[in-house]
């Protein structure tokens, strides 16, 4: 309970902050489930991209493996000093409750076929194209990874001020409103009790002749 003198000046005043902190509560509220709905969301997706991600690996590393062993490795070698693929990635940003999340684009710019096809094993161009869709999925999954903790982070930064406000600040100024209400009332009862006192030791003196 705060420690305030108990007018009515400071009850207006407590009150008009209680419903400050009441609104406050409700919109952290919110946020806080508007948060965990999105994190939730990023969460499955961050999910079906790491398999995306894996099964794509294990694709372009099974068909290297095989062009490879149909091929020879030095063979395979001097071939990917022939792929030139040039990659950019552009950074943005798009806000979710305040909160700034990056949205990672991947662009490639390449001049394929980067070899003759006679004498290469089909598997090479399956593994350079899993191996392209594999960075450009890791790119989106980085955007997933840094949202997911950002909005972890500001999901416990929210939780910590509704706690805050749950149990500590709204509670406090609640009390204090109904000492202060109490000590009002108390005040008001003497004053009455001490007018209709004062008013009945005036009566005698009133019905006295002059």
């Amino acid at each position: 309970m705060r420690n305030v003198p108990p007018t009515k000046t400071n009850l207006l005043k407590l009150k008009e902050e209680l419903a400050f902190a009441d609104l406050g509560h409700e919109l952290l509220d919110q946020k806080r489930s508007i948060l965990v709905a999105e994190l939730m969301t990023l969460v499955d997706q961050a999910a079906a991209y790491e398999k995306q991600v894996e099964d794509i690996l294990a694709k372009a590393y099974d068909a290297l493996e095989d062009a490879s062993l149909a091929m020879g490795k030095l063979k395979v070698l001097s071939l990917s000093g022939a792929i030139t693929i040039d990659a950019s990635i552009n950074l943005s940003t798009r806000k979710i409750m305040g909160v700034s999340l990056p949205v990672v684009t991947t662009k490639f710019t390449d001049n394929a076929p980067y070899y003759s096809a006679l004498g290469v094993d089909f598997r090479i161009d399956i593994a350079v194209k899993a191996f392209r869709d594999v960075l450009n999925l890791m790119g989106h999954f980085a955007e997933l990874k840094v949202s997911i903790m950002r909005l972890a982070a500001e999901v416990k930064r929210t939780i910590r001020k509704v706690n805050a406000l749950e149990k500590i600040a709204i509670p406090e100024l609640q009390e204090t409103i109904r000492h202060i209400q109490n000590r009002l009332e108390e005040n008001e009862r003497d004053m009455f009790i001490l007018m209709k006192t004062v008013k009945n030791r005036m009566k005698p003196e009133e019905a006295q002749p002059s």
